[in-house]
C-alpha cells in the first residue's frame, strides 16, 4: 500500500489534505522544520508521523506530496527523483482528489476560511462530507459525497481546480507582492470563473464581483435588492444575529446565527444559497448554522478576569474593519482595544492610510513590529510610519505586554497573520 509523504505536513492546506487521506485509510507521514506550528496539534492527535526534513525520510514505494513553500532543490524532494517516485505538488493533487465527490471550491479575498467551515459544518449535517480548511483542519469521509475546500487566489493557486460549484465571497486588492492592482485580482476570479462546471454563488453587494461572467449559472446573494438571496430584517444583540432570507423576493426562511457583523450574515447567505440549490432541508441549514461555533484563529475568544481575549486573524484593513464591528455588537459597552501586527512591508506600504483608519474604529491601538518576510525589500518603512497615523496608539513589545492589564473591562482583540500570538501568549502569562 502507497505511503504518501507530505513534504511541509505543518502548512495549513498540506496538514488539512493530510488529515483527510489519513482518516480515508492511507497511511500518511510528512516532514517539516522543529518549529512548533498550530497545525502540528491535529495531526498529533491523529497519531500523523511527523519528521524533521532529512533525505533519510524518502523511501521507495512513496508517493510525495510537496508543499509550494519548497523548491524542488529541497533535500526531500532531490531524493525523492533520485529514486524515481512520483512527486506531485498540492494543488495538482488535491485537484485530482476531488473528481471523486460534489466539489464546492469556497474562494475571495477575505471570508474565506469561515465560510469554508461553516458550510462544512452544515453540509455534513446532511450528507457525508469531506473538507479542507484553511486553518488546518481536514477531515475524510469514505461514504463522502461532497467535498467542500478552501481555494486560495495567491498567486492564482486556484487555477489548478475545476470545481463543481464556487462560492465568491468578495474580490478586494490583497497581496501586493503578487498581484498588480484590483484588475490583477478580478482577472485571476474572472479566469476561475470559467473553470466551474455546473454553478457560482457571488456576493452580489460586491461590484467587481458582479462583473464575472461565466458558463455555468452565477446566483447573487447579499443585502441589496437586486441579489437572488437576499437578506431581510436583520435583528443583531449581543446573543447574535437573525435574519429573514428572500428567494428572488419570495420569504423562505428565517435563521439565526450565534455570530456578529454584516460579513458573517453574508457568509450564512453563500451557504443557504448552495444548500437551496442542491435542495438540504432548510430545517436542516436552520439548525446547524446556530449550531456552528467558528473555526481557529476567527474572532476566538477566551475570558481572562474582567477582560475578553479574542485572538483574530485580520491582517487586511477590510478585515480589521468586520472584526472590531464584530466585537461592538458583542459587547457594546466595553472599552475595544486593538493589539496589531502588520503583516508584510509591501502589505503595510500599500495599505498604510487605510490601516491607520480601520484602526482608528477601536478605541486604543497598540502596535507590534511589522512581520515581515526573508525576501523582503524593507525600504525606509518602520511601524513608527503607521504609528503615526494614527493618534494615541502605543507600540508594544513582547516583554512589556502588562500594560494592557490597565483595561480593565476591556475587549482586548490581537490580529495578525505574523506571529501575534506569543504576544497574546506572553501577556496571559502575566496573567
Amino acid at each position: 500500500m502507497t505511503i504518501y509523504h507530505f513534504v511541509g505536513i505543518k502548512g495549513s492546506g498540506m496538514s488539512a489534505l493530510a488529515q483527510i487521506l489519513h482518516d480515508m485509510n492511507y497511511q500518511v507521514q510528512g516532514s517539516d522544520y522543529d518549529k512548533h506550528f498550530f497545525t502540528q496539534q491535529a495531526l498529533e492527535q491523529s497519531g500523523i508521523k511527523i519528521l524533521p526534513f532529512q533525505k533519510e525520510n524518502i523511501q521507495p514505494g512513496m508517493t510525495i506530496i510537496a508543499g509550494n513553500a519548497f523548491p524542488d532543490t529541497h533535500e526531500e524532494i532531490q531524493e525523492a527523483m533520485k529514486l524515481d517516485l512520483p512527486i506531485v505538488r498540492y494543488h495538482r493533487f488535491l485537484g485530482d482528489f476531488m473528481e471523486n465527490f460534489t466539489s464546492i471550491a469556497v474562494t475571495g479575498a477575505h471570508g474565506k476560511t469561515s465560510t469554508t467551515g461553516l458550510l462544512a459544518h452544515v453540509m455534513e449535517g446532511a450528507k457525508p462530507t469531506s473538507f479542507l480548511i484553511g486553518d488546518g483542519t481536514g477531515k475524510g469521509d469514505q461514504n463522502a459525497e461532497y467535498f467542500v475546500f478552501e481555494a486560495c487566489e495567491y498567486r492564482r493557486h486556484f487555477l489548478s481546480y475545476f470545481p463543481d460549484y464556487a462560492i465568491m465571497t468578495n474580490i478586494d486588492f490583497d497581496h501586493p507582492d503578487y498581484f498588480a492592482n484590483i484588475d490583477d485580482v478580478f482577472s485571476a476570479f474572472q479566469e476561475m470563473s470559467w473553470q466551474v462546471n455546473k454553478g457560482i454563488f457571488a456576493c452580489g453587494d460586491d461590484e467587481q464581483l458582479q462583473k464575472i461572467q461565466a458558463k455555468v449559472p452565477v446566483l447573487f446573494y447579499g443585502f441589496g435588492e437586486e441579489n437572488d438571496f437576499q437578506a431581510r430584517n436583520i435583528v443583531k444583540s449581543t446573543e447574535g444575529t437573525t435574519f429573514d432570507v428572500f428567494v428572488r423576493n419570495t420569504f423562505f426562511e428565517t435563521f439565526s446565527i450565534r455570530s456578529y457583523g454584516d460579513h458573517n450574515i453574508l457568509n450564512s447567505l453563500a451557504v443557504i444559497a448552495i444548500c437551496h440549490y442542491e435542495e438540504i432541508d432548510p430545517q436542516i441549514v436552520q439548525e446547524y448554522l446556530h449550531s456552528f461555533e467558528g473555526v481557529k484563529r476567527r474572532f476566538t475568544e477566551k475570558k481572562n478576569g474582567s477582560q475578553i481575549i479574542i485572538d483574530d486573524y485580520a491582517h487586511h484593513p477590510t478585515e480589521i474593519t468586520a472584526t472590531i464591528d464584530a466585537a461592538r455588537q458583542k459587547y457594546p459597552d466595553r472599552e475595544i482595544i486593538g493589539v496589531f501586527q502588520p503583516h508584510t512591508f509591501t502589505r503595510t506600504q500599500t495599505f498604510l492610510d487605510e490601516f491607520a483608519e480601520s484602526l482608528n474604529l477601536a478605541d486604543k491601538v497598540y502596535l507590534c513590529e511589522i512581520f515581515g518576510s526573508a525576501r523582503e525589500n524593507h525600504g525606509k518603512l518602520s511601524i513608527e510610519d503607521l504609528k503615526a497615523k494614527i493618534p494615541g496608539s502605543e507600540l508594544l513589545v513582547e516583554e512589556e505586554t502588562e500594560r494592557l492589564k490597565i483595561h480593565e473591562n476591556g475587549v482586548i482583540i490581537f490580529m495578525g497573520a505574523g506571529d501575534i500570538q506569543k504576544f497574546q501568549e506572553a501577556y496571559e502569562k502575566q496573567l
